[in-house]
């Protein structure tokens, strides 16, 4: 019976073996299959995704379809607080910088307040799929939450831009600090999502302020490196151009305060970042 047994086990083994080889093989070819198969449908995407900006691009009156930007990096870049922004023991604050260092010919578009609620400028974004992100002050806000509702749905990050939009050096710390971590719990509210980013009115900020920033949650604060208009840009730097990760920085404003809207705006920005070579990036995939 053990002579049996033995047997048995070594028939069992033999069968065993013998199977695995080719099912094995038919595993790895259909997983070989599945992959490329994968890779294809996502070739597929994004070939219709760049068709359809084509066609947006001429429905909203661009010269040039904007450049599809790359995959998100899989490692983030090192960020650190630009030299000459730091303050008195800056290494215990969120960092504060202009430009995400990146080899990526990519800029970010960032839009600040929320004064102008135009529902052509939503329309035309979703369409043309061009990522942005947006910083809130509630005063101007508050009004026409849906507007900014309508925003997040279509995944835009919603990030912190105070209350009350005031001068920040000019405030004791703990004005700063209800000034910002009330936007944080304001946004919370509203918007479901505690924000990380935040944005110092006027590019304005103290130690107090990065202080309070950091007690309220925040992660991170981007000012920028370029500002745009509806008929033209600003920059920060000497030569008076964009740069791979560069922080472009505009406003929710209408034709009260410009010569044109907020789509006019969009315009001119994605000629001049298209003529130059540059996609626009989503900001959040390399923080």
């Amino acid at each position: 019976m053990a002579v049996a047994a033995l047997l048995v086990a070594a028939l069992g083994t033999a069968c065993g073996s013998g199977d695995a080889g080719p099912d094995k093989a038919a595993k790895e070819k259909a997983a070989k299959a599945a992959g490329a198969a994968g890779a294809l449908g996502a070739a597929e995407k994004a070939k219709a995704a760049q068709q359809a900006r084509v066609v947006a691009a001429k429905k909203w009156g661009l010269r040039k379809t904007p450049l599809a930007a790359p995959p998100a990096p899989k490692e983030k870049p090192h960020i650190t607080t630009r030299d000459g922004f730091e303050v008195e023991d800056q290494e215990e604050y969120p960092n504060v910088f202009t430009t995400i260092p990146t080899e990526d010919k990519v800029v970010f578009l960032t839009i600040d307040d929320g004064s102008e609620k135009d529902p052509e400028f939503l329309k035309m974004m979703q369409e043309l799929k061009i990522p942005y992100t947006a910083f809130l002050s509630d005063y101007v806000v508050r009004d026409n939450y849906p507007y900014f509702k309508q925003m997040q749905a279509a995944g835009v990050t919603l990030n912190n831009h105070t209350l009350n939009h005031r001068y920040m050096p000019g405030l004791s710390y703990e004005q700063q600090r209800e000034e910002i971590c009330g936007q944080q719990d304001t946004i919370q509210k509203q918007f479901g999502k505690r924000p990380t980013l935040f944005r110092p009115p006027y590019g304005n900020y103290n130690q107090d302020t990065l202080r309070a920033a950091k007690s309220c949650g925040i992660k991170a604060v981007p000012l920028w490196n370029a500002e745009a208009f509806t008929n033209r840009m600003d920059y920060r730097e000497w030569d008076r151009d964009l740069h791979p990760g560069d922080i472009i920085l505009t406003h929710f404003r209408g034709k009260e305060d410009w010569k044109g809207t907020m789509p006019d705006m969009i315009r001119h920005v994605m000629k001049t970042v298209t003529d130059k070579g540059y996609a626009v990036a989503r900001l959040e995939d390399y923080l």
